[in-house]
C-alpha cells in the first residue's frame, strides 16, 4: 500500500522509520509545514516528497498518519474521511472538546476508519494487564497507581500549546485506565503544583499533578504525572485486587531504586523519552492502522475513545482550577 505522512517532527520523523520498515507499505509521500524539513527527511528515509497537504491528497494515498500540530488535526481529519482515506492520527483530535465533538460529528457517519494514537494500547504489558484483568485472576479491583514521569521539561514554547499536563500527559493514563479494566471513570479530584521553570504557571498549567479518579464500580484509580523525574522516563500502572496484584512497567530499565537491604539498582539504563520506552508498541499500533486500512480489523481506537479519555483530562482541568471534585457527568453536559 501507499502510505502519506503529515508532520515530519519527532514523532513524524519515528513513525515514517517504523512505515518504512512494514512489508504492506510499498511507499510513503511525506510532507511537513517546512517543506526543505520535509525534503530532507524522505530524502534520508526512501520517501517520496510532497511539498504541502493538498499536493498529498492530490496523490490519493491508501491511508494517512497525521503527526502534525495539534490546531491542524480537525481539517486533516475531515478532510482525509472526505476524500475517503483511512487516517490515523496522533492524540489529540482536536486541542479542546467542542473541536472534538465536531470531528467526531463530521466523521463518525462515514465508514472510512479513522484511529487516534493511543500507543499504550499496544504495548505487551499493558495487553497482558487487560488480560489478566478479564480473567478475574485478580478478583475485585480495589485500587489503581498509574504514573507518566518526564525525566525533563519539555521546550518553553510548547507548553502554551500542549493543553496542560492532564491532557498531555495524563490522558494515556485516563485512555489505558479505561481500556484496562473496561470500566468508565465517573468521578476526579486533581491538584497540581509549580515548583519548575516559571514558564509553567506562565501558561496556566502546572509542572506536577495528582488525581483521584473513582471509576463506575468504585475502583479508585490515583495517577501521577510530572515534567520532572530525573531519574528516567517512568511510566508505570499497578493493579491491586483481592487475590493477586500486577504491575506495569517494572523491568530492568524503571529508573526507580529500592531503599532495602540487598536489594539491587535495575540494570538499566533507564529509559530516556517514550520513543525507547514504547518503542515496540508504536511499531504494532502503526502496523495495526495497515490492517485497518485493508479491512482486516475495525479502528482499535475511535475519536469516541479519545474524546473519553478527553473528558476525563478536562474534568482534571476544572478541579485542579476550581479546587473540587468533578463528576464526569458535568462536563459531558457542559
Amino acid at each position: 500500500m501507499r502510505l502519506g505522512l503529515a508532520g515530519i517532527g519527532r514523532i513524524g520523523t519515528a513513525h515514517a522509520r517504523i512505515l518504512r520498515g512494514i512489508p504492506e507499505v510499498e511507499s510513503l509521500l511525506v510532507t511537513d509545514l517546512d517543506p526543505e524539513r520535509a525534503r530532507a527527511a524522505a530524502a534520508g528515509l526512501g520517501a517520496e516528497f510532497v511539498p504541502d497537504p493538498d499536493t498529498l491528497f492530490a496523490s490519493a494515498p491508501d491511508g494517512l498518519v497525521i503527526a502534525t500540530a495539534t490546531d491542524s488535526h480537525p481539517e486533516l481529519i475531515t478532510r482525509a474521511v472526505a476524500a475517503r482515506i483511512p487516517v490515523f492520527c496522533e492524540k489529540p483530535v482536536a486541542a479542546d472538546l467542542p473541536g472534538t465533538l465536531k470531528v467526531i460529528e463530521a466523521t463518525e457517519d462515514s465508514d472510512v476508519p479513522v484511529q487516534i494514537g493511543f500507543q499504550r494500547r499496544f504495548d505487551a504489558g499493558y495487553t497482558a494487564a487487560r488480560a489478566a484483568v478479564a480473567s478475574g485472576e485478580l478478583g475485585r479491583l480495589h485500587t489503581l497507581r498509574a504514573t507518566t514521569l518526564d525525566p525533563a521539561p519539555p521546550p518553553a514554547e510548547y507548553v502554551p500549546r500542549s493543553g496542560g499536563l492532564f491532557r498531555d500527559c495524563g490522558v494515556h493514563d485516563f485512555d489505558i485506565i479505561r481500556w484496562v479494566t473496561g470500566r468508565e471513570i465517573a468521578e476526579v479530584y486533581a491538584l497540581g503544583t509549580n515548583r519548575g521553570a516559571a514558564f509553567f504557571a506562565e501558561a496556566g498549567d502546572v509542572d506536577t499533578g495528582a488525581a483521584v479518579l473513582t471509576l463506575d464500580d468504585d475502583t479508585i484509580a490515583l495517577v501521577s504525572a510530572t515534567r520532572y523525574n530525573g531519574a528516567g522516563y517512568d511510566v508505570r500502572l499497578e493493579l491491586l485486587g483481592e487475590c493477586d496484584s500486577i504491575a506495569v512497567g517494572l523491568d530492568e530499565r524503571t529508573p526507580l531504586a529500592s531503599t532495602e537491604p540487598g536489594v539491587e539498582r535495575p540494570e538499566g539504563p533507564a529509559y530516556p523519552h517514550f520513543l525507547d520506552r514504547f518503542a515496540p508498541a508504536y511499531v504494532r499500533e502503526l502496523t495495526a492502522f495497515t490492517e485497518v486500512i485493508a479491512g482486516l480489523r475495525p479502528s482499535p481506537c475511535t475519536p469516541r475513545d479519545a474524546l473519553e479519555a478527553f473528558y476525563v483530562a478536562e474534568a482534571c482541568e476544572v478541579s485542579r482550577t476550581e479546587h473540587r471534585p468533578v463528576a464526569l457527568a458535568e462536563v459531558r453536559s457542559g
